[in-house]
């Protein structure tokens, strides 16, 4: 059984590195220029290299997003920086514009991806792009795992699929509704979210959300119950949405994937509740399979519903572990006082609870609550920890 790769996300080097330690093959990351997220994007090209050097020495991939759609304004600059990012290192980038795919291809030999934008949805146009050269296509979220199959069965090209996070509400995100509400260009890294904003809603003059706000957008994606499927189809990538997410998101989902991944293509027994439980831990916002099963429902979308409250909350990260003493100093991301409750969440063993007993600051002074996120505290922990395991106050 061939083992797809695990693509994970990253909003800045620090998520990056969290993602290839907790298991993913390769990231996919957006620089500066001629991205969807550029506006939010930590990566220069300084910060691509040290990503690339990084990910190398795991063994691991890198490819940055060039998704934009273009307009002439656009278009100063690429041959080189499409140039700059062959130099240090990227092993893919991800287009949706045939202006920086055909750029890319005669001035680069950059591996090119292209982008879920693009929206393809049948094996045609997944084999023109083929023979045009392009290694991978990220097929449209609008498909179900019987045409990802028979597209899978027409194609020799690279497919990669969605498995994870938010899910644009339009066809494949080709959206302008944050154009015109906000001046803010979807399409070319600008977009406003508008379709998650609240509304009111009238048939005319009868305003018929009278209980609460009304917002169009779909459920976040979640398919661990289709993981199986997609290895069984031969899916090659499987890629997790969440540049923007925290870093206790992306451990705690690209390790759950990763598990799941590695045990079904060793053909252990699988314990589906435990890997929805687990993956539950790192929601904020509810989730449905989206088209898996096929056209989506209105349980597949959130209408007049927002969010849910993660069952369990990120207090700390594990900087270092003095074995000695089973002191662990850890970097503090949230509230949490002695007698908490807790556990450790680590790419390198399964989650271990414990009972937080003393806490102290770098001076060794006893302190009765952590109370400023990135303090640096330590505490007694009763087993061995490593650096960047996480841990995670469980909830009542």
């Amino acid at each position: 059984m061939k083992k797809p790769e695990l693509l994970a996300p990253a909003g800045n080097l620090e998520k990056l590195k969290i993602a290839i330690i907790y298991g993913a093959d390769a990231v996919f990351i957006g620089g500066k220029k001629f991205s969807l997220r550029a506006r939010a994007s930590n990566f220069e090209i300084k910060d691509i290299k040290e990503a690339c050097d990084f990910a190398h020495k795991y063994n691991r991939k890198i490819y940055v997003t060039t998704n934009i759609l273009p307009h002439n304004d656009n278009i100063d600059g690429l041959v080189d920086y499409l140039k700059e990012l062959e130099k240090v290192g990227v092993d893919a980038i991800i287009c949706a514009s045939p202006v920086i795919i055909e750029t890319a291809k005669e001035h680069t030999d950059l591996e090119v991806h292209i982008s879920t934008q693009t929206s393809l949805t049948n094996y045609e146009s997944v084999n023109f792009w083929y023979e045009e050269g392009v290694k991978r296509v990220v097929l449209a979220r609008e498909l179900d795992k019987e045409e990802i199959k028979e597209l899978r069965e027409n194609t020799k090209c690279d497919l990669e699929v969605f498995i994870h996070g938010g899910m644009c509400v339009s066809y494949s995100g080709r959206c302008t509704l944050s154009n015109n509400m906000t001046d803010r260009d979807a399409n070319r890294g600008g977009c406003a979210h508008s379709c998650r904003w609240n509304y009111d809603l009238y048939d005319g003059e009868e305003k018929l959300n009278d209980d609460m706000a009304f917002s169009m957008s779909s459920k976040d994606l979640q398919t661990v119950k289709h993981i199986s499927d997609l290895i069984d189809i031969g899916v090659d990538s499987l890629k997790i949405e969440g540049r923007m997410k925290s870093i206790h998101y992306i451990a705690t989902v690209v390790s759950t994937y990763r598990r799941l991944i590695d045990s079904i293509c060793e053909e252990h027994e699988i314990d589906l509740p435990k890997y929805l439980m687990e993956i539950k831990k790192a929601e904020n916002r509810l989730t449905s399979h989206g088209f898996m099963e096929g056209m989506t429902t209105i349980n597949e979308q959130l209408y007049n519903m927002r969010s849910e409250i993660p069952t369990q909350e990120f207090i700390g990260l594990v900087r270092d572990f003095d074995e000695e003493n089973f002191i662990a100093t850890i970097e503090q991301r949230n509230y949490f006082v002695p007698g908490d409750e807790v556990e450790v969440f680590s790419p390198n063993i399964e989650p271990l609870k414990f009972k937080v007993e003393e806490i102290k600051d770098e001076e060794d002074k006893v302190l009765d609550a952590a109370r400023h996120p990135k303090q640096i505290l330590k505490i007694f922990i009763p087993f061995k920890v490593s650096k960047y395991d996480m841990i995670r106050k469980i909830k009542p």
